[in-house]
């Protein structure tokens, strides 16, 4: 099977990249630093942070063995959004709804939107992570997947520190140095993060500054409130496998939807959308063995697309959708 497959090659990976790799992190820090300088980063503060990080092998399993990666949509889905996800929401937001009201009109961003990301990414604020985000970012840094990327994450960091923009006291989240209650990484800090209430420090575990920060992220995307998420279709079986959306990385083939319908068994619900953008998403086909070329499919639209620039995983995007739609049913 293609899961069991994947596993297998992650641990022989994973073996062999372990072996030497702490001592090969020590001269990596020594020659971040030296670039963490030429960024304008204080010593003061590589001194207190690089220094202290350490390599978490940990980490680079994670990186390699996300759920985005081998759980199929239906699973993934219903993992997520369950009755009692849904419960804990409803308990958050008649604990805060003044607040998370003021702040979702502020912004025009729908209340169920914010709740179902929270609920998502750390289960309403229970599951923010417990890992030295500097130790993670440096670990990912020095690894070579995706070294660019989270080289420049940590170097933001590192400023946002060094500005005294967030607290150094406040640098526990998750493996791949996100944290907050929506799990924020550095760069989403730095662009779009919010001091709500005013204490001159951005806490994304306050749900003043993590909610008004979330609602401001998401409008600066280009969120719509009018427009839907997505819809679970029936695909024909003649349909030209270009137009369907396998990868997260770009939706491509995007058409209006009446042109899609003809490929959609009993589509007249679609009607009052045809004129609007919308892709084909199949998210199955290159996770599942021997999973059905059109199902499960589904017809997306710009919001879609938007959670995906917040999370790179079809999936993620199925599943914030719905649960914000059981959240629209019930509050």
């Amino acid at each position: 099977m293609k899961i069991t497959k994947f596993i297998i090659i992650i641990f022989i990976f994973f073996s062999f990249f372990t072996i030497g790799s702490a001592n090969d992190f020590l001269e990596w820090k020594k020659e971040f630093k030296e670039y963490a300088l030429s960024q304008g980063i204080s010593l003061k503060i590589l001194n207190d942070l690089i220094d202290k990080s350490i390599f978490l092998p940990d980490v680079i399993k994670y990186d390699r063995f996300q759920p985005e990666f081998y759980e199929d949509t239906k699973t993934y889905i219903f993992k997520r959004t369950s009755n009692k996800k849904l419960i804990i929401g409803k308990e958050l937001y008649n604990e805060n709804n003044e607040i998370i009201d003021k702040i979702s009109e502020k912004y025009f961003i729908d209340k169920n939107l914010l709740l179902s990301l929270m609920g998502i990414e750390t289960n309403f604020g229970k599951y923010v992570g417990k890992m030295d985000i500097v130790s993670s970012l440096a670990t990912l840094s020095y690894d070579k997947r995706r070294s660019d990327f989270f080289t420049s994450e940590l170097i933001t960091l590192l400023k946002l520190v060094d500005e005294k923009i967030i607290d150094p006291k406040n640098l526990l989240g998750s493996w791949a140095g996100a944290f907050g209650n929506f799990q924020f990484m550095p760069s989403t800090i730095d662009n779009h993060a919010i001091d709500y209430n005013g204490d001159n420090y951005i806490d994304l575990k306050n749900i003043e500054d993590s909610f008004a920060s979330a609602a401001n992220y998401l409008s600066n995307l280009g969120w719509n409130n009018k427009v839907p998420c997505f819809y679970k279709v029936d695909l024909i079986n003649n349909i030209p496998l270009k137009y369907l959306n396998t990868s997260a990385k770009k939706i491509k083939n995007k058409k209006k939807v009446k042109y899609f319908k003809k490929y959609i068994n009993n589509s007249d619900f679609l009607n009052k959308y045809e004129n609007l953008n919308a892709a084909l998403v199949t998210p199955d086909i290159d996770i599942v063995e021997n999973s059905n070329k059109y199902s499960p499919a589904y017809i997306v639209f710009d919001n879609y697309e938007l959670i995906l620039k917040w999370n790179r995983s079809l999936r993620f995007a199925l599943a914030v959708c719905t649960l914000k739609g059981k959240f629209s049913n019930e509050l």
